[in-house]
């Protein structure tokens, strides 16, 4: 059965990031997944995560630039030097929180030669991490305008290019609708291949409805295909967290 992990980065966001964990596990979570770790010590999110009883089980890299720039480069021609120190450390820090997953950007980019960036940078990454679960996701332009990889026919030539065993895909529920507008399609596609799943809210990115398509669908999937990785819940709350939480009963009564 599939577990389901809170994003703590953008649920319980009324409290400190280190009480968050207690929150989550008290209301039912049994994992967490943090975009972006690094303006708290690993020890420290480590502890908390285990005083909670929740393991982690994403991260994204590279870490972010909150300047405004780029925040991926796995993609982008030129910047291989810097992807590999961002990553060196996205892997230091994955490795201090336990993460399951390390989610990889592609960041800003286009044409042949991000294609082969991209290739060469996660070949490069899966040899040098072997014992790391690493995970590449196509994002919705509408979201992230100038995204390299925004399409899931090139995320599935990418894996298939490096075939490493510790490479597979992300789906996010919510950029594969926008994406592809038919998320069942999607799954029979990447079902192979799909390491962590998130789930949302749509059109809006509120809290999910495990009763309403086009999420009931994709769990009915999830279930018919043997599914056991981790469902990511990866919303705005429209309210506190709390407050909203009624779907989560709900969807274990789906997938369990």
């Amino acid at each position: 059965m599939p577990r389901i992990a809170a994003n703590l980065t953008t649920l319980f966001t009324e409290l400190p990031m280190l009480d968050r964990f207690a929150a989550a596990a008290d209301a039912g979570f049994e994992g967490a997944e943090i975009l972006f770790p690094y303006d708290i010590a690993g020890p420290q999110l480590a502890r908390a995560a285990a005083a909670a009883g929740l393991p982690i089980v994403l991260i994204n890299a590279p870490p972010p630039n909150w300047a405004g720039g780029p925040r991926g480069f796995a993609a982008v021609p030129g910047l291989e030097d810097r992807f590999r120190r961002d990553f060196e450390r996205s892997l230091r820090v994955a490795e201090a929180l336990r993460s399951r997953h390390i989610h990889v950007m592609a960041g800003r980019a286009e044409g042949p030669e991000a294609l082969d960036t991209l290739v060469r940078n996660l070949a490069w990454a899966a040899e040098r991490a072997p014992h790391a679960s690493l995970t590449i996701e196509p994002a919705s332009p509408r979201s992230m305008p100038g995204s390299f990889l925004t399409d899931y026919g090139t995320a599935l030539e990418v894996i298939g290019r490096i075939g490493a065993p510790n490479l597979g895909l992300q789906l996010d529920m919510h950029h594969a609708l926008s994406i592809t507008g038919d998320l069942a399609a999607c799954w029979d596609d990447v079902a192979a291949v799909t390491r962590h799943v998130q789930i949302a809210g749509w059109p809006a990115r509120t809290e999910p409805d495990p009763q309403a398509a086009p999420l009931a669908g994709l769990l009915a999937a999830l279930v018919a295909s043997g599914y056991r990785g981790w469902i990511g819940a990866e919303y705005d709350p429209t309210r506190t967290t709390q407050a909203g939480l009624g779907w989560l009963d709900r969807l274990r009564g789906v997938v369990a």
